[in-house]
C-alpha cells in the first residue's frame, strides 16, 4: 500500500496512559498513522513509569512489522505529579519538531484519510495558517471500540468497523490542528496557565481568530475512541476553576490586549526571546 505523503509535517502526541482503553487507543491511533502516512511522529509520555514502552511498543512493533521506528521519536519523562500538564508538554514538543508544519494530535482521535491530506495541502499551499480537519457541529463519531473492532479496522483499513460501534455527537475545537510551526510560536504557543483538563482548545481557536490568522475547516467527521475519564480528562480536574477564570479573561480580550498578554508570559522565556 502506498502511503500518503505528509513528509513535511510532524505529529506531536503527548500521552499519559491511565487505563486499558487509553492504552488500546494509543496503540490503534499510532498504528493507523504509521501504516497510512509517510510522515514524522513524536510521542512524549509523562508519568511515573513508561506504560507505552512496556506495553504499547511491543504490540505496535508486531502490528506494523517493525517499521514503526522510521521517522518515529519516543521520549519518556518520569514524574510523580498526578496531573498531566498537557499545554507545557505540547510546547516542548513543538520546539523539538524540525518540520515547518506541526500537527497537535489527540491520541484518541482518527480522521478519514483524505482529511489528513486536505489539511496538509491547505497549509503547504498557503491557503490557510491553521486547519481544523473536522466540522463544527454534529461531526464527531464517538466510538465504543472492542479489541476485535480495532483489529479489523487496522487489518482491513475499513472505517465501517468503527462506524458500526459509533454514535454521532458534537465537535468543535479539540482533537487536532494542523498549523505552521512559526505561526504557533509567534502567537504565544499553548498557554501553560491551563493545567490538566481545560478549555485550552477554545482559547487557541479564539486567539487564532482574534489575531487575524487564516483558519480553515474540513467539514467531515472525526472519530473519537472513547475512554474512561479521570482528573486529567474531565471537570473533576482540581485546577478547573482557575482554568475557567483564565479562559473567561482571555476571551474578553481584543487583538492588542492578547498581544500584550502573551508578550509578557513567563513560560515563553523557556522557548523564545520575548
Amino acid at each position: 500500500m502506498n502511503k500518503i505523503d505528509l513528509s513535511q509535517a510532524t505529529f506531536i502526541i503527548p500521552i499519559r496512559i491511565e487505563s486499558s482503553d487509553r492504552l488500546k487507543n494509543v496503540i490503534t491511533t499510532i498504528a493507523f498513522l504509521v501504516e497510512n502516512f509517510d510522515t514524522n511522529i513524536m510521542v512524549k509520555e509523562v508519568n511515573s513509569k513508561s506504560v507505552f514502552e512496556e506495553e504499547a511498543m511491543p504490540i505496535l512493533d508486531d502490528i506494523v512489522e517493525g517499521t514503526i521506528w522510521k521517522n518515529f521519536n519516543f521520549t519518556f519523562e518520569k514524574t510523580d505529579e498526578p496531573l498531566f500538564h498537557k499545554t507545557k508538554i505540547l510546547n516542548e514538543m513543538i520546539m523539538e519538531a524540525d518540520t515547518d508544519i506541526v500537527i497537535s494530535y489527540d491520541c484518541d482521535a482518527i480522521l478519514p484519510k483524505e482529511s489528513y491530506k486536505l489539511a496538509y495541502d491547505d497549509i503547504i499551499n498557503g491557503k490557510f495558517d491553521v486547519v481544523y480537519p473536522y466540522g463544527n457541529g454534529m461531526y464527531q463519531k464517538q466510538v465504543e471500540a472492542t479489541d476485535e473492532v480495532v483489529s479489523n479496522f487496522l487489518d482491513k483499513n475499513d472505517y465501517s468497523h468503527l462506524d458500526s460501534v459509533s454514535r454521532i455527537h458534537t465537535s468543535d475545537f479539540g482533537w487536532m490542528q494542523f498549523f505552521k510551526k512559526q505561526d504557533y510560536i509567534d502567537m504565544g504557543m499553548h498557554n501553560e496557565n491551563f493545567k490538566a483538563y481545560a478549555p485550552e482548545d477554545k482559547e487557541i481557536h479564539y486567539r487564532f481568530k482574534t489575531l487575524g490568522y487564516n483558519i480553515g475547516r474540513i467539514n467531515d467527521y472525526v472519530y473519537h475512541l472513547e475512554h474512561s475519564r479521570g482528573e486529567n480528562s474531565w471537570f473533576s480536574n482540581p485546577h478547573m476553576e482557575d482554568n475557567q477564570h483564565e479562559w473567561i479573561r482571555l476571551c474578553n480580550m481584543n487583538k492588542e490586549q492578547l498581544k500584550e498578554y502573551y508578550s509578557n508570559q513567563e513560560y515563553l522565556k523557556k522557548y523564545v526571546d520575548c
